[in-house]
């Protein structure tokens, strides 16, 4: 089976993040992308410069589409913009998903941009978290999730993974990238299970669109495996195409990684 998995989330025109970086990461790993858009975004390696959000009606009216028409094995939401969008969305899972939900927080470009309207923290914690399978914030967005300052630790991560769990996901992968540290060290928490993902940090300018990766990477492997297994792979996925993206030139900041690394030649 080639699984159908749907993105929700805003664009990139530079294609190293949001909509493009999922549907890059889907086909990637032999899943069959599909994507409702959230937000059209002004953006490019060096920065955000605004953005549209969609009407959340039109937002709605797009996942539709793809849930009366086609066999939908696993879901990645990203960028949400507002509130409504994400009252929405939520409305629209809650409806039609019966396959596997990765919510990626998305607050903050690469570039230190919001993406995220002061509103929309709330109805993100309240109406997506508790309807995912698996949420994957960063230490930052994390923080303001929970509105408690950022882990400085791993001691401080791990009491952070509880409160996150408590509001209703199956499955928290906290990243810990932004620790000080030879090693980037991610927790991962679930049904009796807490895991302590560990891994060489890559130091590079070429790490636009990370997160979106990363979801995107667990959300194609889902349909075919387990919560743990699907985490490891796409951790694995992420590392080599941060490795491999100085092979691409793109743009003058904060380049993409290298999402066809296996691919091309």
């Amino acid at each position: 089976m080639i699984p159908n998995v749907l993105t929700i989330a805003g664009t990139d025109p530079t294609g190293g993040a949001g909509i493009q970086a999922d549907l890059k990461t889907f086909s990637a790993l032999g899943a069959y992308g599909m994507s409702a858009i959230t937000a059209v975004v002004a953006q490019n390696t060096c920065g955000v410069r605004s953005f549209v959000a969609l009407e959340p009606d039109f937002v709605g009216e797009q996942i539709d589409a793809v849930f009366d028409d086609v066999r939908v094995d696993a879901v990645k939401v990203g960028m949400i913009a507002n509130a409504a969008i994400a009252c929405v969305v939520a409305d629209r899972l809650r409806r039609y998903a019966r396959c596997p939900v990765v919510v990626d927080p998305v607050m903050v470009a690469k570039s230190g941009d919001h993406l995220l309207l002061p509103d929309a923290v709330a109805a993100l914690r309240d109406e997506l978290l508790p309807l995912a399978t698996l949420i994957t914030p960063n230490l930052p967005e994390a923080a303001v999730l929970l509105d408690r300052p950022a882990p400085q630790t791993l001691d401080d991560m791990r009491d952070m993974l509880t409160a996150l769990r408590a509001h209703g996901p199956q499955w928290v992968l906290l990243k810990g990238g932004h620790l000080r540290a030879p090693h980037s060290t991610d927790l991962l928490a679930g049904p009796d299970v807490e895991l302590a993902l560990p891994a060489q940090r890559i130091v590079t300018t070429h790490d636009h669109g990370t997160g979106c990766t990363l979801a995107a990477a667990a959300a194609a492997l889902l349909p075919t495996t387990d919560v743990v297994s699907a985490v490891r792979q796409a951790k694995d996925y992420l590392g080599a195409a941060l490795a491999a993206a100085y092979q691409l030139e793109v743009g003058r900041g904060r380049g993409p990684v290298h999402h066809f690394h296996a691919l091309w030649k």
